[in-house]
Protein backbone atom coordinates (compact mmCIF):
# COMPACT_ATOMS: atom_id res chain seq x y z
CA UNK A 1 0.00 0.00 0.00
CA UNK A 2 1.59 3.82 -1.06
CA UNK A 3 1.70 6.90 1.29
CA UNK A 4 -1.47 8.04 -0.14
CA UNK A 5 -3.30 4.60 -0.21
CA UNK A 6 -3.07 4.40 3.76
CA UNK A 7 -4.91 7.99 4.38
CA UNK A 8 -7.39 7.06 1.67
CA UNK A 9 -8.29 3.80 3.32
CA UNK A 10 -8.01 5.16 6.87
CA UNK A 11 -10.68 8.36 6.01
CA UNK A 12 -13.00 5.64 3.71
CA UNK A 13 -12.99 3.51 7.42
CA UNK A 14 -13.48 6.04 10.10
CA UNK A 15 -15.09 9.32 8.49
CA UNK A 16 -18.20 9.34 10.61
CA UNK A 17 -15.84 8.23 14.26
CA UNK A 18 -13.29 11.24 13.22
CA UNK A 19 -16.79 13.61 12.60
CA UNK A 20 -18.69 12.35 15.82
CA UNK A 21 -15.57 13.35 17.99
CA UNK A 22 -15.10 16.96 16.26
CA UNK A 23 -17.27 19.56 15.77
CA UNK A 24 -19.93 20.24 12.83
CA UNK A 25 -17.51 23.43 11.62
CA UNK A 26 -14.30 21.38 11.35
CA UNK A 27 -16.52 18.32 9.85
CA UNK A 28 -18.51 20.47 7.23
CA UNK A 29 -15.15 20.84 5.29
CA UNK A 30 -13.90 17.69 6.10
CA UNK A 31 -15.19 15.43 3.04
CA UNK A 32 -14.36 18.58 0.94
CA UNK A 33 -10.73 18.21 1.92
CA UNK A 34 -9.76 14.54 1.69
CA UNK A 35 -11.25 14.56 -2.42
CA UNK A 36 -8.66 16.99 -2.33
CA UNK A 37 -5.97 15.00 -0.72
CA UNK A 38 -7.69 12.26 -3.11
CA UNK A 39 -6.65 13.76 -6.40
CA UNK A 40 -3.39 14.98 -5.53
CA UNK A 41 -1.67 13.28 -3.34
CA UNK A 42 1.31 13.39 -1.22
CA UNK A 43 3.49 16.09 -3.34
CA UNK A 44 6.79 14.60 -5.11
CA UNK A 45 9.91 17.01 -5.27
CA UNK A 46 8.99 17.26 -9.17
CA UNK A 47 6.19 20.29 -7.30
CA UNK A 48 8.22 23.17 -6.68
CA UNK A 49 7.79 23.83 -3.31
CA UNK A 50 8.45 20.19 -2.08
CA UNK A 51 11.46 19.67 -4.09
CA UNK A 52 13.41 19.35 -1.30
CA UNK A 53 11.40 16.80 1.38
CA UNK A 54 10.04 13.87 0.56
CA UNK A 55 6.66 14.01 2.19
CA UNK A 56 5.64 10.40 0.68
CA UNK A 57 8.38 8.88 2.65
CA UNK A 58 7.24 11.06 5.66
CA UNK A 59 3.97 9.42 6.29
CA UNK A 60 4.71 6.02 4.92
CA UNK A 61 5.46 4.43 8.39
CA UNK A 62 2.01 3.10 10.10
CA UNK A 63 1.35 5.45 12.84
CA UNK A 64 -1.06 5.27 15.46
CA UNK A 65 -3.90 7.62 15.52
CA UNK A 66 -6.24 8.60 18.38
CA UNK A 67 -9.27 9.43 16.62
CA UNK A 68 -11.48 8.14 19.59
CA UNK A 69 -9.64 10.93 21.58
CA UNK A 70 -9.12 8.66 24.14
CA UNK A 71 -7.38 10.15 27.58
CA UNK A 72 -3.82 10.37 27.32
CA UNK A 73 -2.48 11.00 30.96
CA UNK A 74 0.47 13.65 31.26
CA UNK A 75 1.22 16.14 33.95
CA UNK A 76 2.06 19.21 31.66
CA UNK A 77 4.41 20.83 34.18
CA UNK A 78 6.27 17.73 35.09
CA UNK A 79 6.48 17.45 31.14
CA UNK A 80 7.81 20.70 31.06
CA UNK A 81 9.49 22.79 32.87
CA UNK A 82 11.42 25.04 30.41
CA UNK A 83 9.62 28.46 31.08
CA UNK A 84 11.05 31.67 29.81
CA UNK A 85 12.06 33.59 33.06
CA UNK A 86 10.68 36.94 33.58
CA UNK A 87 8.32 36.29 30.51
CA UNK A 88 4.99 37.15 31.86
CA UNK A 89 2.29 34.69 30.11
CA UNK A 90 -0.65 33.16 30.14
CA UNK A 91 0.36 29.62 29.80
CA UNK A 92 -1.71 26.69 27.29
CA UNK A 93 -0.87 23.15 26.57
CA UNK A 94 -2.23 21.24 23.85
CA UNK A 95 -0.84 17.26 23.87
CA UNK A 96 -0.98 15.83 20.97
CA UNK A 97 -3.87 17.67 19.27
CA UNK A 98 -6.21 18.13 22.20
CA UNK A 99 -6.38 21.43 24.00
CA UNK A 100 -5.61 20.61 27.76
CA UNK A 101 -8.05 21.84 30.05
CA UNK A 102 -6.97 20.85 33.47
CA UNK A 103 -4.34 23.28 33.40
CA UNK A 104 -5.90 26.40 32.77
CA UNK A 105 -3.92 29.51 33.40
CA UNK A 106 -5.26 31.52 36.56
CA UNK A 107 -4.31 34.91 35.18
CA UNK A 108 -6.70 35.58 31.44
CA UNK A 109 -5.11 37.61 28.88
CA UNK A 110 -7.82 39.86 28.98
CA UNK A 111 -11.60 40.69 28.86
CA UNK A 112 -12.87 40.15 25.91
CA UNK A 113 -10.48 37.71 24.72
CA UNK A 114 -10.96 33.82 23.91
CA UNK A 115 -8.88 31.09 23.84
CA UNK A 116 -10.08 27.62 23.74
CA UNK A 117 -10.59 24.46 22.48
CA UNK A 118 -11.35 25.09 18.62
CA UNK A 119 -13.81 21.89 18.72
CA UNK A 120 -15.59 23.47 22.03
CA UNK A 121 -15.50 27.08 20.42
CA UNK A 122 -17.20 25.95 17.48
CA UNK A 123 -19.91 25.36 19.25
CA UNK A 124 -19.88 27.96 21.79
CA UNK A 125 -18.64 30.42 19.25
CA UNK A 126 -19.92 28.89 16.40
CA UNK A 127 -20.69 32.20 14.20
CA UNK A 128 -16.99 33.46 14.40
CA UNK A 129 -15.26 29.98 13.82
CA UNK A 130 -17.64 29.22 11.05
CA UNK A 131 -16.40 32.67 9.81
CA UNK A 132 -12.79 31.92 9.60
CA UNK A 133 -12.18 28.17 9.84
CA UNK A 134 -10.71 26.93 6.69
CA UNK A 135 -10.89 30.25 5.02
CA UNK A 136 -6.54 31.14 4.49
CA UNK A 137 -5.42 27.31 4.48
CA UNK A 138 -5.00 26.22 0.98
CA UNK A 139 -6.65 22.73 0.98
CA UNK A 140 -7.53 22.88 -2.56
CA UNK A 141 -3.86 23.46 -3.43
CA UNK A 142 -1.80 21.91 -0.52
CA UNK A 143 -1.68 18.03 -0.19
CA UNK A 144 -0.42 18.66 3.53
CA UNK A 145 -3.13 20.82 4.28
CA UNK A 146 -6.27 19.11 3.10
CA UNK A 147 -5.12 15.97 4.92
CA UNK A 148 -4.76 18.23 8.05
CA UNK A 149 -7.79 19.28 7.37
CA UNK A 150 -9.42 16.18 6.83
CA UNK A 151 -8.21 14.44 9.98
CA UNK A 152 -7.97 17.35 12.53
CA UNK A 153 -10.49 16.88 15.23
CA UNK A 154 -9.04 19.50 17.56
CA UNK A 155 -6.73 22.75 18.28
CA UNK A 156 -6.50 25.66 19.63
CA UNK A 157 -8.99 28.84 18.96
CA UNK A 158 -7.95 32.68 20.33
CA UNK A 159 -10.08 35.58 19.67
CA UNK A 160 -9.14 38.99 20.10
CA UNK A 161 -11.96 41.58 19.65
CA UNK A 162 -11.74 44.85 18.20
CA UNK A 163 -9.24 47.73 19.88
CA UNK A 164 -8.45 44.83 22.34
CA UNK A 165 -4.65 44.72 23.50
CA UNK A 166 -3.90 41.44 24.69
CA UNK A 167 -2.21 42.30 28.59
CA UNK A 168 -0.16 38.94 28.28
CA UNK A 169 2.09 36.98 25.89
CA UNK A 170 -0.18 33.71 24.85
CA UNK A 171 2.32 30.86 25.10
CA UNK A 172 1.12 28.07 24.16
CA UNK A 173 3.27 24.58 24.80
CA UNK A 174 2.86 21.83 22.21
CA UNK A 175 3.48 18.54 23.68
CA UNK A 176 3.80 15.11 22.12
CA UNK A 177 2.81 12.45 24.31
CA UNK A 178 2.05 8.73 23.51
CA UNK A 179 3.41 5.11 24.37
CA UNK A 180 3.13 3.82 20.82
CA UNK A 181 4.50 5.33 17.43
CA UNK A 182 1.95 8.65 16.71
CA UNK A 183 0.67 10.67 14.28
CA UNK A 184 -1.17 14.03 15.70
CA UNK A 185 -3.14 16.46 13.50
CA UNK A 186 -2.81 20.02 14.70
CA UNK A 187 -5.44 22.91 13.86
CA UNK A 188 -4.81 26.62 15.03
CA UNK A 189 -7.33 29.61 14.42
CA UNK A 190 -6.07 33.22 15.54
CA UNK A 191 -8.38 35.94 14.85
CA UNK A 192 -7.61 39.84 15.85
CA UNK A 193 -10.11 41.73 15.21
CA UNK A 194 -9.43 45.68 14.09
CA UNK A 195 -7.01 47.28 16.07
CA UNK A 196 -6.42 44.30 18.24
CA UNK A 197 -2.80 43.36 19.57
CA UNK A 198 -1.47 40.14 20.45
CA UNK A 199 1.83 38.20 21.12
CA UNK A 200 2.08 34.57 21.14
CA UNK A 201 5.01 31.97 21.83
CA UNK A 202 4.39 28.45 20.57
CA UNK A 203 6.90 25.61 21.53
CA UNK A 204 7.01 22.64 20.50
CA UNK A 205 8.08 19.46 23.01
CA UNK A 206 8.70 15.78 22.84
CA UNK A 207 7.69 14.07 26.18
CA UNK A 208 8.31 10.60 25.44
CA UNK A 209 11.12 8.43 22.98
CA UNK A 210 8.66 7.61 20.25
CA UNK A 211 8.50 8.23 16.55
CA UNK A 212 6.09 10.87 16.14
CA UNK A 213 4.72 12.47 13.16
CA UNK A 214 2.92 16.20 13.98
CA UNK A 215 0.48 18.42 10.75
CA UNK A 216 0.14 20.97 11.94
CA UNK A 217 -1.98 23.95 10.26
CA UNK A 218 -2.26 27.56 11.61
CA UNK A 219 -4.45 30.10 10.05
CA UNK A 220 -3.99 33.68 11.29
CA UNK A 221 -6.68 36.65 10.50
CA UNK A 222 -5.16 40.28 10.97
CA UNK A 223 -7.48 42.99 10.82
CA UNK A 224 -6.98 46.33 10.24
CA UNK A 225 -4.30 48.12 11.92
CA UNK A 226 -4.16 45.50 14.10
CA UNK A 227 -0.77 43.86 15.78
CA UNK A 228 0.47 40.02 15.55
CA UNK A 229 4.13 38.57 16.34
CA UNK A 230 3.78 34.90 16.63
CA UNK A 231 7.34 33.39 17.64
CA UNK A 232 7.32 29.55 16.96
CA UNK A 233 10.18 27.71 18.63
CA UNK A 234 11.20 23.66 18.01
CA UNK A 235 12.74 21.53 20.89
CA UNK A 236 12.13 18.42 20.19
CA UNK A 237 13.98 15.09 19.33
CA UNK A 238 15.82 13.22 16.31
CA UNK A 239 12.43 10.96 16.15
CA UNK A 240 9.86 13.69 15.48
CA UNK A 241 8.95 14.47 12.18
CA UNK A 242 7.19 18.17 11.84
CA UNK A 243 5.05 19.79 9.17
CA UNK A 244 3.92 22.81 9.80
CA UNK A 245 1.56 25.18 7.81
CA UNK A 246 0.86 28.72 8.33
CA UNK A 247 -1.18 31.19 6.38
CA UNK A 248 -1.68 34.79 8.01
CA UNK A 249 -3.70 36.99 5.65
CA UNK A 250 -3.38 40.73 6.54
CA UNK A 251 -5.44 43.72 6.63
CA UNK A 252 -5.44 47.70 6.01
CA UNK A 253 -2.35 49.18 7.85
CA UNK A 254 -1.99 45.84 9.74
CA UNK A 255 1.50 44.29 11.41
CA UNK A 256 3.04 41.05 11.72
CA UNK A 257 6.34 39.62 12.92
CA UNK A 258 6.69 36.13 12.62
CA UNK A 259 9.45 34.15 13.87
CA UNK A 260 10.60 30.93 13.54
CA UNK A 261 12.99 29.17 15.12
CA UNK A 262 14.43 24.91 15.44
CA UNK A 263 16.89 24.44 17.97
CA UNK A 264 16.40 20.87 18.01
CA UNK A 265 14.58 18.06 15.94
CA UNK A 266 14.53 14.83 13.53
CA UNK A 267 13.14 16.18 9.89
CA UNK A 268 10.93 19.30 10.04
CA UNK A 269 9.37 21.25 7.16
CA UNK A 270 8.01 24.73 7.83
CA UNK A 271 5.57 26.99 5.11
CA UNK A 272 4.49 29.96 5.14
CA UNK A 273 2.36 31.55 3.18
CA UNK A 274 1.27 35.53 3.85
CA UNK A 275 -0.99 37.42 1.99
CA UNK A 276 -1.45 41.60 2.17
CA UNK A 277 -4.90 42.30 1.54
CA UNK A 278 -4.90 45.49 2.76
CA UNK A 279 -2.86 48.69 1.52
CA UNK A 280 -0.21 49.79 4.48
CA UNK A 281 0.40 46.63 6.04
CA UNK A 282 4.04 45.26 6.74
CA UNK A 283 5.46 41.95 7.67
CA UNK A 284 9.09 40.78 9.45
CA UNK A 285 9.29 37.16 8.34
CA UNK A 286 12.52 35.59 10.34
CA UNK A 287 14.01 32.18 10.70
CA UNK A 288 17.08 30.57 12.79
CA UNK A 289 17.77 26.94 12.13
CA UNK A 290 20.87 24.97 13.98
CA UNK A 291 21.22 21.69 13.01
CA UNK A 292 23.73 18.50 13.20
CA UNK A 293 24.19 14.91 12.85
CA UNK A 294 21.19 14.19 9.93
CA UNK A 295 18.88 16.67 11.09
CA UNK A 296 16.92 18.17 7.51
CA UNK A 297 15.18 21.67 8.30
CA UNK A 298 13.16 22.71 4.99
CA UNK A 299 11.58 26.69 5.14
CA UNK A 300 9.62 27.42 2.22
CA UNK A 301 7.58 30.77 2.29
CA UNK A 302 5.64 32.65 -0.23
CA UNK A 303 4.91 36.72 0.72
CA UNK A 304 1.95 37.82 -1.76
CA UNK A 305 1.54 41.50 -2.17
CA UNK A 306 -1.93 41.72 -3.31
CA UNK A 307 -2.41 45.02 -3.09
CA UNK A 308 0.29 48.41 -3.02
CA UNK A 309 1.75 50.10 -0.50
CA UNK A 310 2.53 47.21 1.73
CA UNK A 311 6.49 46.12 3.25
CA UNK A 312 7.74 43.13 3.68
CA UNK A 313 11.03 41.93 5.17
CA UNK A 314 12.54 38.55 5.58
CA UNK A 315 15.68 36.93 7.08
CA UNK A 316 16.42 33.36 7.56
CA UNK A 317 19.64 32.06 8.39
CA UNK A 318 20.91 28.41 8.87
CA UNK A 319 24.01 27.03 10.73
CA UNK A 320 24.61 23.34 9.62
CA UNK A 321 26.99 20.68 11.25
CA UNK A 322 28.07 17.21 10.99
CA UNK A 323 25.77 15.45 7.88
CA UNK A 324 22.44 17.72 8.39
CA UNK A 325 20.88 19.51 5.44
CA UNK A 326 19.17 22.61 5.37
CA UNK A 327 16.79 24.24 2.55
CA UNK A 328 15.07 27.55 1.54
CA UNK A 329 12.55 28.93 -0.81
CA UNK A 330 10.90 31.61 -0.84
CA UNK A 331 9.28 33.96 -3.16
CA UNK A 332 7.83 37.37 -3.38
CA UNK A 333 4.75 37.82 -5.00
CA UNK A 334 3.91 41.55 -6.56
CA UNK A 335 0.53 41.52 -8.90
CA UNK A 336 -0.37 43.93 -10.99
CA UNK A 337 -1.27 47.10 -9.09
CA UNK A 338 0.50 46.59 -6.41
CA UNK A 339 2.67 49.53 -6.48
CA UNK A 340 4.73 51.13 -4.28
CA UNK A 341 5.72 47.52 -2.87
CA UNK A 342 8.96 47.69 -0.48
CA UNK A 343 10.47 44.07 -0.35
CA UNK A 344 13.70 42.81 1.18
CA UNK A 345 14.47 38.81 0.75
CA UNK A 346 17.33 37.51 2.39
CA UNK A 347 19.07 33.97 2.90
CA UNK A 348 22.57 33.56 4.74
CA UNK A 349 23.73 30.30 5.53
CA UNK A 350 26.61 29.09 7.18
CA UNK A 351 28.29 25.17 6.35
CA UNK A 352 29.98 24.50 9.25
CA UNK A 353 31.61 20.83 7.95
CA UNK A 354 32.04 19.31 4.30
CA UNK A 355 29.43 17.30 5.34
CA UNK A 356 26.71 19.65 5.56
CA UNK A 357 24.12 20.53 2.58
CA UNK A 358 22.29 23.22 2.05
CA UNK A 359 19.65 24.02 -0.94
CA UNK A 360 18.62 28.17 -1.19
CA UNK A 361 16.04 29.54 -4.08
CA UNK A 362 15.38 32.85 -2.80
CA UNK A 363 12.70 33.91 -5.86
CA UNK A 364 11.25 37.19 -7.14
CA UNK A 365 8.08 37.56 -9.44
CA UNK A 366 6.81 41.14 -9.76
CA UNK A 367 4.03 42.43 -12.25
CA UNK A 368 3.88 46.18 -11.11
CA UNK A 369 5.81 48.76 -11.63
CA UNK A 370 7.05 51.48 -9.31
CA UNK A 371 7.92 48.78 -6.73
CA UNK A 372 11.72 48.25 -4.41
CA UNK A 373 12.63 44.31 -4.32
CA UNK A 374 15.17 42.97 -3.44
CA UNK A 375 16.75 39.40 -2.81
CA UNK A 376 19.82 37.43 -2.25
CA UNK A 377 21.33 34.39 -0.70
CA UNK A 378 25.03 33.47 0.41
CA UNK A 379 26.32 29.96 1.38
CA UNK A 380 29.68 29.57 2.96
CA UNK A 381 31.98 28.34 5.84
CA UNK A 382 33.38 29.53 8.73
CA UNK A 383 35.54 32.36 8.04
CA UNK A 384 39.55 30.79 8.71
CA UNK A 385 41.11 33.83 9.07
CA UNK A 386 38.49 35.11 11.98
CA UNK A 387 39.61 31.49 13.71
CA UNK A 388 43.19 32.12 13.26
CA UNK A 389 42.97 35.92 14.75
CA UNK A 390 41.07 34.50 17.66
CA UNK A 391 42.75 31.44 18.60
CA UNK A 392 45.87 33.73 18.13
CA UNK A 393 44.99 35.29 21.00
CA UNK A 394 44.50 32.60 23.39
CA UNK A 395 40.64 31.59 22.32
CA UNK A 396 40.55 27.52 21.64
CA UNK A 397 39.92 26.22 18.14
CA UNK A 398 36.45 24.71 19.90
CA UNK A 399 35.38 28.05 21.20
CA UNK A 400 36.32 30.48 18.26
CA UNK A 401 34.20 28.31 16.08
CA UNK A 402 31.26 28.29 18.68
CA UNK A 403 31.74 32.33 18.97
CA UNK A 404 31.26 33.03 15.10
CA UNK A 405 28.23 30.67 14.78
CA UNK A 406 26.90 32.13 17.62
CA UNK A 407 27.42 35.70 15.95
CA UNK A 408 26.39 34.78 13.17
CA UNK A 409 22.48 33.89 14.11
CA UNK A 410 22.47 36.49 16.48
CA UNK A 411 20.50 39.03 14.09
CA UNK A 412 17.64 36.65 13.84
CA UNK A 413 16.73 36.50 17.22
CA UNK A 414 17.34 40.18 17.60
CA UNK A 415 14.49 41.29 15.70
CA UNK A 416 12.14 39.31 18.25
CA UNK A 417 10.22 42.10 20.39
CA UNK A 418 10.17 40.24 23.42
CA UNK A 419 12.87 40.88 25.24
CA UNK A 420 12.81 37.90 27.88
CA UNK A 421 12.27 35.66 24.90
CA UNK A 422 15.49 37.40 23.27
CA UNK A 423 17.44 37.06 26.56
CA UNK A 424 16.34 33.33 26.80
CA UNK A 425 17.04 32.02 22.71
CA UNK A 426 20.76 34.00 23.68
CA UNK A 427 20.87 31.31 26.43
CA UNK A 428 19.25 28.37 23.99
CA UNK A 429 21.49 28.95 21.30
CA UNK A 430 24.55 29.16 23.27
CA UNK A 431 23.84 25.98 24.96
CA UNK A 432 22.97 24.12 21.73
CA UNK A 433 26.17 25.45 19.78
CA UNK A 434 27.94 23.85 23.18
CA UNK A 435 26.01 20.43 22.65
CA UNK A 436 24.32 20.66 26.32
CA UNK A 437 20.80 21.16 24.60
CA UNK A 438 20.10 17.61 23.29
CA UNK A 439 16.56 17.79 23.07
CA UNK A 440 14.95 21.06 25.86
CA UNK A 441 16.70 21.76 28.34
CA UNK A 442 14.75 20.93 31.93
CA UNK A 443 12.21 18.66 30.36
CA UNK A 444 11.60 15.09 31.35
CA UNK A 445 13.84 13.35 28.33
CA UNK A 446 16.94 15.20 29.43
CA UNK A 447 17.29 13.92 32.93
Amino acid sequence: MNSEQQYITLYNDNAELIKSHSADVLNAVRDEAFENFRRMGFPSKKVERYKYTDMAALFAPDYGLNLNRLDIPVDPYEAFRCDVPNLSTSLYFVVNDQFYTKALPKVTPGDGIIVDSLAHAAVEHHDIVAKYYAKAAKMKEDAITALNTMLAQDGLFVYVPKNTRCDRTIQVINILRSDVDMMVNRRVLIVLEEGAEAKFLFCDHSADDRNFLATQVIEAFVGDNANLELNCLEETHYKNVRVSNVYIDQQRDSRVNHNVITLHNGTTRNQLDLVFKGEGAECSCNGCVIADKQQHVDNNTLIDHQVGHCTSNELYKYVLNDASVGAFAGKILVRHGAEKTLSQETNQNLCATKQARMFTQPMLEIYADDVQCNHGSTVGQLNDAALFYMQQRGVSAEEAKLLLEFAFVNEVIDKMELEPLRDRLHHLVEMRFRGKLNKCEGCKLCK
